[in-house]
This record gives structure tokens, sequence and C-alpha cells, in this order.
């Protein structure tokens, strides 16, 4: 990527700036906000702002948020119920809960393990948490009593908070910790508690922008959760790349689709937003409605909207031009999405969704920002702040190879390390680049293409298979709701690509339904790329989400040993004149 920099603003450096911790962060956010549409700038003039002491939540959210009455937090639900909290009204809430919790006992670096839905009380905790400096640990709902003891006893935790539905998982479990509930519960301290506190915090000490702030555990699909901790720096200022990608303005309605508990609910529904003093937006519905949502979308005037590709997937089986909405943006991340889904809403809005990569290790490190030429289906360019390369198996720079940061200078957004496990740190960080396990593609004008992650990526007859390729052909089938690939042992040619699929409501899962499969990937794939076993089976995930390719790879391998088939395995020897008729059209 080439830039000229001899008439390129740059960013002062925060050397010869007021060392005020606010005002050298402000500088460094309203530097992206005024380049929000000139990439070039942006990328080439933003520098990390340096902060040897920072507390987010103190230095930014507090100022930004006394006796600002405008609506920092909008949650509705699919019964009609709605709630809203001001800046301020969150500023003194979340002084009470930081007193509350100090009250408890509960000090700068104790571990909380925080299990809440989408309500109000989890954003009071988040700020709270990082005032005090505590480190908080979000947790999904969704986690079972196995998943909690792990947390619970690895990640050395003080203190757990859940919401009354979910203590009943915490029986036998951390009876050691101070145990807080949103409700009421035999054992446990009450969250209302907190609104006896003082309504004045005073932090007791300076916040090192190195001290811990996050704890997330990853979802591992082949061993247990790595611990993934960023600092008081990584994750509140390291969203300013986020920030950028998302095109977020202050007078902003920001809905992202998004639980709790993962680090793109963290990125989109806590620090981005409030980063810039947008409004954060929350559906609650018990199952996802796509009807519902873009009449949600329309009624509550939300702006922009990040949502995953299977969101984004259900949303275009509606009529999307029925609905007047006031969206200005349209982001996607979690995968990449197939440009299918793009075309569709751009049809019918107008708007172009821009996708956007990183990892819970890091923020947005990837994006097509605002204002830039969108290449469907990219990963986009290096987002500012990062630096990225493309690095081959001998870890030379390539065309195409693993999406690597520069660590020379590090990014500040990058995570302080794996907590317990110095070992696998050293590995990440103590080199000239982080790896991040994902392959990409790099064209000639510096946009990524995803690839796919580097142990899922194979070879068939010599010639090397991206998984995702495959997978983009087989959801464009109107039959087809989920699909993974994977490899399946051939004596012949090594592996052949196998497709595990998941179908429809209503579609048989029977030879027919397999032959169209065959027939309609012929028609979208290059010759070496065929799709040569196909079974309808369900997926095996992660808590996350994730599929498990690991055990699919596993069960593939047992049976091609044994020489057996599953009910529902097709091969494309089934079909005779799928081999005769060569590729059709």
């Amino acid at each position: 990527m080439s830039h000229s920099t001899c008439s390129v603003p740059v960013l002062r450096r925060p050397e010869a700036m007021s060392q005020n911790p606010t005002k050298v962060f402000h500088a460094a956010r309203d530097f992206l906000l005024s380049h929000r549409e000139d990439y070039a700038t942006a990328y080439t003039g933003f520098q990390w702002p340096a902060l040897p002491q920072f507390n987010w939540a103190l230095d930014h959210f507090d100022v930004l948020a006394r006796d600002n009455h405008g609506t920092a937090l909008w949650i509705v639900d699919d019964q009609g119920s709605e709630v809203q909290r001001s800046f301020e009204q969150l500023r003194v809430a979340s002084d009470r809960t930081a007193n509350f919790l100090r009250g408890l006992g509960i000090a700068r670096g104790d571990r909380l393990l925080v299990m809440l839905p989408n309500r109000v009380e989890l954003w009071e905790l988040m700020l709270a948490a990082i005032k005090l400096g505590a480190v908080i640990s979000p947790a999904t709902t969704l986690l079972s009593e196995a998943d909690l003891q792990d947390r619970i006893e690895r990640g050395g935790m003080r203190a757990v908070i859940a919401d009354e539905a979910s203590v009943p998982r915490f029986a036998g479990l951390a009876e050691h910790c101070i145990r807080i509930v949103c409700g009421h519960a035999e054992g446990w301290r009450s969250y209302a508690d907190s609104e006896q506190a003082s309504p004045v915090f005073a932090a007791e000490g300076s916040t090192g922008a190195d001290d811990p702030c996050v704890l997330y555990f990853t979802s591992g699909t082949t061993a247990k959760p790595k611990m993934v901790l960023h600092t008081q720096q990584s994750y509140p200022v390291g969203h300013l790349s986020t920030l950028y990608w998302l095109g977020l303005r202050p007078d902003d309605v920001h809905l992202n689709i998004s639980s709790p508990g993962w680090a793109k609910h963290a990125w989109s529904c806590f620090f981005a937003p409030w980063t810039v003093g947008a409004t954060i937006f929350i559906y609650n519905q018990g199952r996802f409605d796509a009807g519902r949502t873009l009449a949600t979308l329309v009624r509550c005037g939300v702006t922009t909207l990040c949502a995953p590709p299977t969101a984004w997937r259900s949303l275009i089986l509606e009529d999307l031009a029925r609905y007047p909405v006031r969206l200005r943006e349209l982001t996607s991340a979690g995968e990449p999405l197939n440009p299918e889904v793009i075309e569709r809403v751009k049809a019918a809005w107008g708007l172009t969704i821009r996708e956007g990569f990183g990892q819970t290790e890091s923020t947005a490190m990837l994006g097509n920002p605002p204002g830039q030429p969108v290449r469907y289906g990219s990963m986009g360019r290096p987002l500012p702040g990062y630096r990225i390369d493309l690095l081959d198996l001998d870890g030379k720079p390539a065309s195409e190879g693993e999406v690597s940061v520069q660590l020379q200078p590090r990014p500040a957004a990058l995570m302080a390390g794996y907590a317990g496990d110095a070992a696998r740190t050293q590995k990440a960080l103590g080199g000239s680049h982080y790896g991040t396990s994902d392959v990409a593609s790099r064209d000639a004008d510096g946009y990524f293409w995803y690839v796919g992650r580097t142990d899922d990526v194979f070879k068939s007859s010599d010639y090397r298979i991206s998984p995702f390729e495959l997978e983009s052909a087989l959801i464009e089938h109107p039959a087809v709701a989920e699909a993974a690939v994977v490899e399946s042992p051939d004596a012949k040619r090594l592996c052949v690509p196998k497709a595990c699929v998941i179908l429809k409501p209503g579609v048989a899962a029977d030879a027919e339904t397999a032959r169209a499969l065959f027939s309609f990937t012929r028609g979208r794939l290059a010759p070496y790329q065929k799709i040569r076993v196909i079974e309808f089976c369900d997926l095996p995930k992660t808590v996350s989400g994730k599929i498990r390719r690991t055990e699919l790879r596993s069960i593939e391998a047992q049976r091609r040993a044994l020489g057996t088939r599953g009910e529902r395995e097709f091969f494309e020897n089934d079909f005779p004149e799928l081999l005769e008729s060569g590729r059709p059209v």
C-alpha cells in the first residue's frame, strides 16, 4: 500500500500535546472522525495515542456524560416494553455500582464473571468495573455448568454476577466467590442494593493504561477456551479502529445484533458507540424474527446496523423495500458475506453492506470504511493503526498467506496476552508479527480476500481448496440453510471436498436434493473444486456457534477407513448422469 505523505495531515504526536489523557484520547478520535471518508489520510496520519495512564470510564465516558441528557442506551423487547437511560443517568448509576462493589470487598485487579442478558445492569457493571479497576469477564447465558466451573477456576474469579434465571446453574459453584444477583436468590447479594450506595465515586489511585480490563474466553473448537486478556488501553482505546470502520456519528442510533458474552458485543454495543457519544440500541427477542426486526428499525429510527451474515441472510427473505428505514451505514462481521446478500440489500435500500474483520485478541483490523469503494466479498483493507502482511509457511511475505499483524511498532489494540499461558503468549506476540491463523489473499489495490483458517484449507490433487469458496457456492442454492466443507480422504486425490449440509425447513434430505446440489455447484466452481460428497446432517458447534470442523474431519476419516457411509450421505458416483454430462451450466 503506497500513499504519498507530503500533503497528508498527520495526527500530532501525543508527546507534543498536553498529557491530559482525555485530550489525548479525544484528539485521536477526532482525527479519525474528521477523515471518516478519507481513508488514505486517516490510514497514513493516524497514530495510537500514547497514554501511560488512562481509564476510559472516568477519563472519557464521565466527561462525555456529565449533564448529558441524550439517550445513551435504549432497550426494546419483542413484547413491547422499552427502557432508556441517558448518559448522565448511567454516569451516576455506574458510580453507585462501583461504590457498591467496593463495599463488598472488590478491588483493583479482581476478576468478575458477569453472565447477564441485555439489561441495563450489564452496562452499569461494565462502566463500574472499569472505574474501579476490576477486570470484567463477560459470559454468554448459554454456558453450561462445566463451562462456568472452568471459567471460575481457571479465571480466578473473585465475584460472579448473574440474573435470577441463571442462578441454578451456579449450584455448587462459586461458593468462595462474592455472588451478586439481578433479582433475588438465597445466599446471593441483590444488585438492587447498589441503589443505596453513594452516587459519587472517587478512584483510589490512577489507572495504568496497561492495567488489565477485560478477560475473554475464546470458543476453542479443539481444546479448552483460551483466556484473552485486554488492558485499559487495548480495548477501550483500541476500538478507535472499530469506530472508524463502523462509521458512527454522535447522533446515531446504533443496533449491533450480537449477544452479551462475545467480544463483538463489547466492540459495537459498548466501546465504539460510546466513544463517539452515539445511542446504543438493543432489540431483545426470543428467536430472531426478520420481520419484527425490520419493523423495529423503522419505528425506532435506527441509523446504523451491524449484523452477522446469518442475520443478513434472514433479513433478505423479507421484502426489504417495504420497510422505509432511516439507515445510513450497514456493516457485517463474523464470517465473509456472500455477494448475493449484498446485492439484494443494495437493490432495496441503495446501501452497501461493508464487511470488517477482527478477533477476540484484537479490535477491527481490516475493513471497508465509509466512503470507499467496496468490493463484494472482500475483507477490506488495513484499518488505521494496523500494519498487516500476508506471510507464507516460511514466514515470508506472499500474495496469499496468513493474515499477520506487524508488531514493530505494536498496535495498541492487540491483547496483552493469554492469561495463565506465558508460552502461548510468547509464541503469539514475541516475534515480528502476530499471526491470526486466518489465510487471505491480497489484490493489486490492497484489498484482502478471505481464504479460510490455516487448519481448514486443504489440498486435493495438489490444488489448494478454500472451504469458504465452496460453502459460498452451496448457500446460494435456495434449499441450503448452512454448509460446512471438509476434506474427505481419497486414495486417488489424497482428499476430496465433502459438504455437510443443513437444509431449509420443508426440503427433503434425499437423493434428488443431493443431485440438484451437485449439479448446481458444478456450474459455479472450477473443475478442481468439485464437491464430490454431500451429507445432510447437523453441524456440531461450539457455544459461540463456530462449527467444530475437527469433529467433522474425524468422523469422515473414520468412515473412509471403515468403508462405511452415512444414512443421508451421497457421492457423485451415485449420479452417473452428472459424470457423463461434464460441467452443466
